[in-house]
């Protein structure tokens, strides 16, 4: 009998563990002040493994349709979520790059090695006039990042002159020779990028220095005016965030980069995209949700130096950063992309949107086949990542009204750590139409969410989407490219402003309101 009776005990114990949860989440819907800039959904293309040469650039010749030598199936799907900034070059190869190697004929431009990553050729085939072009057919910003790390002032003002200058000059009518009358609009300028590594190993008051310099001579020509962002620290160094807005006059910088990758555990044990168990699925998520911390000790910091909050921070390299997959130059950083990580670009967003005063331009790493990508390609194919889903269902976030959220869950608990299983955030668009964003990192374990959404106004569910899949490890692949795809929710309804959305494990959901 004592031994049905533990046996009785052991089951029920099992089933409560993967009963439905209750969340309670509060929008403070009259509260909105700041905007979640559509900026913070930017992209970030790198002359890196296969991202930009068998990934973006096939060529005008090639038999994979294409525009102006871009992949079409790319640019489509890219215009589909509204893709606000691309980054290019780099990213650590910025600071090697040398503009002028990757002007006029592709066939006189001179060749060299990407010492930074694989040790592979770069033909110069892709430049400045294909990425810009590139931009224009997105309908994006550009956003360069330029070398200060082995390149000079005169070689970075040059740059801009070349792009942006519409008078008489050598860099201006060098432009027209290469096939471009009028000058680019670009606003977005990074002067350099990770001084403190890759980019020149500087001290935080050395790159200070420098960029005083360098930016000096990144002139506005016209009306073209730059948005010139300083490179700033990388995940916590505190300090180095401290020098920026210490040493450089604020009416000489618009933003200051910042830079977190998320690892299953640390940089030296990054973990597989594929194969984990449940502790690094747990500990992956854990790691991405100091951004949260990260951001918050920054603001804080340029708070002190600037209350008016005229200067942003830029988190312009952010994502999941894996070991290779097996079997690919190690160079390259190719991985796989998972549940797991769209529910970590959830998240990070949920924080994003929270910080919205001060966080203001996001960069994801990277577009394609490297790192967190959105597309992965092979010859002609080309699949939709998890992560791009994301961004698909996040877009009607770009430009609108942040709400306030306060949220009450339950605890998701691993290898005697603890994290809040549901994330949200809110926002009211110009139209007056309020899309609430949830996300439920509890793999075994539903969420039934009451949001109480505190306006006047009457409000009625319009519609929502999910995204969720069997495992946390489902993932999509050239023979199956529709394993973990946006679809329709209709779990949800609305009752005396009460929202009630019911969220299956390991999911993300958006709801609209009206």
């Amino acid at each position: 009998m004592k031994k049905f009776f533990l046996a009785c005990f052991s089951f029920i114990v099992s089933m409560s563990a993967f009963s439905q949860q209750k969340a309670q989440v509060a929008v403070r819907a009259e509260e909105g002040k700041y905007k979640i800039d559509k900026h913070i959904y930017g992209h970030f293309s790198e002359h890196l493994g296969r991202c930009i040469y068998d990934g973006l650039w096939v060529g005008e010749d090639s038999k994979i349709p294409n525009v102006n030598g871009v992949r079409k199936d790319i640019i489509d799907a890219l215009k589909h979520i509204q893709i606000p900034n691309l980054r290019w070059p780099g990213g650590c190869f910025a600071d090697e790059y040398h503009w002028m190697d990757g002007i006029g004929p592709r066939s006189e431009r001179p060749r060299m090695i990407n010492t930074h990553w694989g040790g592979v050729l770069e033909d110069n085939s892709f430049g400045t006039h294909e990425f810009l072009n590139l931009c224009e057919a997105l309908e994006t910003e550009p956003y360069i990042c330029g070398n200060m790390g082995s390149g000079t002032v005169e070689e970075m003002s040059k740059w801009v002159e070349y792009i942006t200058f519409d008078g008489e000059s050598p860099m201006a009518n060098l432009r027209r020779k290469n096939g471009r009358e009028k000058p680019w609009k670009v606003s977005l300028w990074g002067v350099g990028n990770e001084n403190w590594g890759c980019g020149g190993n500087m001290t935080a008051e050395g790159y200070a220095e420098n960029y005083r310099r360098y930016a000096t001579y990144c002139r506005n020509y016209g009306d073209n005016k730059l948005y010139k962002v300083a490179g700033g620290p990388n995940v916590d160094d505190y300090h180095w965030m401290e020098v920026m807005m210490k040493n450089i006059p604020h009416h000489m910088m618009r933003g200051v980069s910042v830079h977190n990758y998320t690892f299953t555990y640390s940089w030296e044990n990054k973990g597989n995209a594929l194969g984990f168990n449940e502790d690094e699925y747990f500990s992956l998520l854990e790691h991405g949700l100091r951004m949260d911390e990260i951001v918050t000790k920054h603001a804080a910091i340029m708070d002190k130096y600037d209350p008016e909050k005229r200067i942003a921070m830029i988190v312009d390299e952010w994502g999941a950063w894996y070991n290779v997959e097996p079997g690919t130059n190690p160079g390259f950083l190719y991985q796989q992309n998972t549940l797991r990580d769209a529910l970590l670009a959830g998240t990070i967003f949920n924080i994003f949107h929270k910080h919205a005063d001060r966080v203001r331009i996001a960069n994801i790493a990277q577009l394609v086949n490297v790192l967190q990508s959105l597309f992965l390609t092979e010859k002609d194919k080309m699949l939709l990542t998890p992560t791009y889903h994301v961004f698909d269902m996040y877009k009607v976030h770009q430009d609108a009204t942040m709400l306030p959220v306060d949220i009450v869950s339950h605890d998701y608990s691993r290898i005697g750590k603890s994290i809040k299983a549901v994330s949200a955030s809110a926002s009211q668009n110009a139209d007056g139409k309020t899309h609430v964003s949830f996300v439920n990192v509890d793999p075994n374990q539903s969420v039934e969410v009451s949001c109480d959404i505190k306006t006047a106004k009457a409000l009625k569910f319009v519609s929502g989407n999910i995204i969720t899949a069997p495992t946390t490890d489902s993932h999509n692949t050239f023979e199956k490219p529709n394993q973990v795809v946006l679809k329709d929710f209709k779990d949800a309804s609305i009752k005396n402003g009460v929202l009630t959305v019911k969220l299956p494990a390991k999911s993300l959901v958006t709801v609209a309101l009206n």
